[in-house]
């Protein structure tokens, strides 16, 4: 179903982060383990940084600068290898990557990251799969957040996660019903595709269509009463 928050739709940043935000809950329900590596490290990085700063602070304050300032130099040599360590982790280690997960199915690794460019309401997805035999197989797509955000800027779960389970062949096999859904929408039959949606998400879709109708005539309204104002006063001869 739509939810019930909604975002500007010409901030991509929020569209994105909105996005990023949803995948993890869609892949858990799945069955998938989500792994937090990645993120453990980066916040590592930056809270034994911040520790290091705060400490510096202060024997600084309660011993003074001249009978720490040795202790205070060599705490800035390592908090500038820490920030450093962080940047390179988030730049080389995560490269945008929103989600590692692991499918207790079939084994398989999962590894997603995600990447806007400015000002272009498109999602990039780059998804990298691990299979049990140590084969890896890399997909890339490109996907307009116009397919799962309505007009009034509420997200819709059920056409992102359609889109994922058919972009996605493991996610597609964990979750066979909207991957149908996914096969059926590529085939072109709107007849097909309401086939193979199950009520929750012809719900979600219907409820969003009605959010853009209603947004659309509550603009019209507004304008037709902007007009009838301006229209109603008349100059005096």
């Amino acid at each position: 179903m739509a939810s019930q928050e909604k975002i500007t739709v010409y901030n991509v940043a929020d569209l994105k982060n909105t996005t990023d935000d949803a995948l993890p809950n869609y892949l858990n329900s799945l069955g998938f383990t989500q792994s937090h590596y990645l993120t453990d490290v980066r916040l590592a990085l930056g809270y034994s940084a911040f520790a290091l700063a705060a400490a510096c602070f202060g024997w600084d304050y309660h011993f003074g600068f001249e009978s720490t300032k040795h202790f205070t130099a060599a705490a800035v040599a390592v908090y500038t290898l820490l920030n450093g360590a962080l940047t390179l982790w988030v730049s080389q280690a995560e490269r945008g990557t929103v989600y590692v997960g692991r499918s207790k199915t079939t084994g398989e690794a999962l590894r997603i990251a995600t990447r806007v460019d400015k000002n272009v309401p498109e999602y990039r997805v780059s998804v990298e799969v691990t299979r049990k035999d140590g084969g890896r197989e890399q997909l890339e797509f490109a996907r307009a957040f116009a397919e799962w955000f309505d007009a009034a800027g509420h997200f819709v779960a059920a056409p992102f996660q359609v889109m994922l389970a058919g972009s996605v062949p493991v996610i597609g096999r964990a979750d066979p019903k909207r991957a149908a859904a996914a096969a059926a929408v590529g085939k072109g039959g709107e007849d097909n595709a309401a086939a193979v949606y199950t009520p929750e998400m012809l719900d979600a879709l219907a409820k969003a269509n009605a959010s853009v109708v209603g947004s659309a005539a509550e603009e019209a309204t507004g304008s037709e009463a902007a007009a009838g104002k301006k229209g109603g006063k008349r100059r005096k001869a």
